[in-house]
């Protein structure tokens, strides 16, 4: 049983992705948790919520979170008749981290499906704030699909490392399940100056071999000190379909995201992205 989180702001990007989960796990038996966050909404205008007020709005904007939920799981289901498939909605007044934290625990998520931006759609950044929060600080993967990217085969995939860390079994078995009905090609890219690799890094370069044993392995080099770059550069002169990093504290993602400022994390990515999760929540 695959379990996915499906965290919505009821936005066109968030349906999206969960048209995209539903696409790509069609062949698994999976429960899909469609889940809104509505906390914010509640205290967005300070006026309204002054004195007994608070109750009363607290109870219309759960209402209309539910009943919106409920059209989003008619609407999917309509879309995607998979009778591989099990919705459930989750209404929360709790803020998104929040809740999508306990969501994971709780539920024992497999991964986490969500746009790359909601409502607030800044067209200079390739990921919005509540994208950035979920991968950096909630404990599972995350794979975050961008505005208008309309669903393809993951034939095709790079994942770039430095084999400085040891993998989780768990999430390279996710992503060894999650493509092996599509026999995708995985590109594991390593970035460096030296070819040479420690015994440490070669022993992980071997776990991530013996672990997506059911795909095809290409193991590349790219001699430079440029992360970003390169990455982009690969993506743009091969055919990617996704794009799948680690995130921990040692690996390139890690560095991205806790060394760099957000903007140096806008690839210009026009691909899923797959985050997986060596991070323990602070």
């Amino acid at each position: 049983m695959r379990k996915i989180l499906i965290p919505t702001d009821f936005s066109e990007n968030a349906m999206n992705a969960l048209r995209y989960a539903t696409d790509l796990f069609k062949y698994e038996v999976s429960e899909f948790h469609i889940m809104h966050a509505h906390q914010n909404d509640i205290y967005s205008d300070k006026e309204l919520i002054a004195g007994e007020m608070l109750n009363k709005v607290s109870s219309i904007i759960s209402k209309k979170s539910d009943e919106q939920l409920q059209n989003i799981k008619s609407s999917i289901i309509n879309i995607s008749p998979n009778p591989r498939h099990t919705f459930y909605t989750i209404s929360a007044n709790n803020l998104l981290l929040n809740e999508t934290d306990r969501i994971v625990d709780q539920e024992n998520i497999d991964i986490i499906v969500m746009g790359t931006k909601g409502k607030t759609n800044d067209k200079k950044l390739t990921f919005g704030s509540n994208t950035l929060q979920v991968i950096k600080y909630v404990q599972c993967p995350v794979l975050s699909i961008p505005e208008n990217y309309k669903y393809t085969q993951p034939k095709h995939i790079l994942f770039p490392t430095n084999y400085m860390i040891p993998y989780k079994r768990r999430e390279l078995k996710l992503l060894c399940e999650m493509i092996s009905p599509y026999r995708t090609i995985v590109d594991i890219l390593y970035i460096s100056k030296s070819s040479k690799l420690s015994r440490r890094q070669q022993d992980n370069k071997d776990f991530i071999r013996e672990e997506l044993c059911k795909s095809t392995i290409n193991f590349k080099i790219e001699s430079s000190k440029h992360i970003i770059n390169t990455i982009y550069k690969y993506i743009k002169e091969h055919p990617i379909d996704m794009l799948v990093m680690v995130n921990t504290t040692h690996s390139f993602l890690g560095n991205i995201l806790f060394k760099s400022s957000i903007d140096e994390l806008s690839l210009n990515l026009d691909i899923p992205f797959l985050a997986l999760q060596n991070m323990k929540r602070n």
